[in-house]
């Protein structure tokens, strides 16, 4: 709760959640937090349906079970509408069939959602996406070191005036560049569990680099952070610095991080000579280091 006031505090007005996290707990957490500080006319809460554990895949596919999870989020984050509703990093098939986006028109002319979208894993069920008329939006993991969405999907997303979320920004903490090889991770951790895609999607962790190789190649970027900001501020700075990018979402375990995350909206412009050292960067040393659907 102190987090979550340390950002609003420091000028944030979208948060980002699902119906997954803590089975509900993320979702009543920040209902409360809203009521508590008269916040629900002037923050924006992003959450997400589709990997719900009850009754789980597949059975959570039908547009019953979808509007049965709507009511969920609705409930416990105490609001009438939900600003944004996204697709859940569902299998691609899902996409395919756009039956699921059939569910979410409904569910809008309902009036229990005011937007939907997608959390995706790759640039290929962004594209599939984008040919559905209602998406609003598009989350994507999207950082220094997985730059593809540079040339297959933000003029597309534009064109068509979709928002682009950034996910996992800081390439799940590489990009602060506080990491050792040496550096031990929490039993819970993605970080130590799912470190070469033991339980899900390789590329939500490490942005799909092996760990050791991330260490490596955040320690070759260290010399080329600007004087005054920290290495994560200039990884949040080159995101924003794209205008295809809506919202960043770096997330934060304390009210100290989330005061540095926001300070990153404040960071001048990184220089052309930078952009262009990190792109190069990118191309010759990273971009065939990423696994996982890309």
């Amino acid at each position: 709760m102190a987090t979550l006031g340390a950002a609003v505090d420091a000028g944030v007005t979208f948060i980002d959640t699902a119906d997954v996290y803590g089975a509900g707990r993320s979702e009543t957490l920040i209902g409360r937090f809203l009521k508590e500080r008269g916040l629900k006319e002037r923050a924006f809460v992003a959450t997400k349906v589709g990997r719900f554990p009850e009754p789980g895949w597949p059975k959570n596919f039908s547009f019953e079970v979808f509007r049965e999870h709507t009511e969920g989020s609705l409930k416990r984050l105490g609001v009438e509408a939900l600003d944004l509703t996204q697709l859940h990093s569902i299998p691609t098939q899902y996409y395919k069939s756009g039956e699921v986006f059939g569910w979410l028109e409904r569910l809008r002319d309902q009036g229990k959602i005011k937007r939907y979208g997608a959390s995706v894993e790759s640039m290929e069920e962004a594209i599939i996406c984008l040919e559905h008329g209602g998406v609003a939006s598009l989350q994507i993991i999207f950082n220094i070191f997985r730059q593809k969405p540079i040339e297959v999907l933000f003029e597309r997303a534009k064109a068509a005036g979709v928002a682009i979320i950034v996910r996992l920004p800081l390439a799940s903490g590489l990009l602060a560049g506080k990491f050792t090889k040496e550096s031990v991770f929490a039993e819970g951790d993605h970080r130590l569990f799912n470190r070469d895609g033991q339980k899900f999607n390789v590329g939500e962790t490490f942005a799909g680099l092996p760990f050791e190789k991330g260490v490596e190649l955040a320690d070759a970027i260290k010399p080329m952070v600007p004087d005054g900001v920290t290495m994560a501020q200039m990884a949040l700075r080159w995101v924003l610095d794209h205008d295809a990018v809506s919202v960043v979402i770096p997330g934060a375990r304390s009210p100290e991080q989330a005061r540095t995350n926001a300070g990153a909206s404040g960071v001048e412009r990184l220089s052309p000579q930078l952009h262009g050292w990190l792109s190069t960067f990118y191309r010759d040393r990273v971009a065939g280091q990423v696994r996982g659907p890309y």
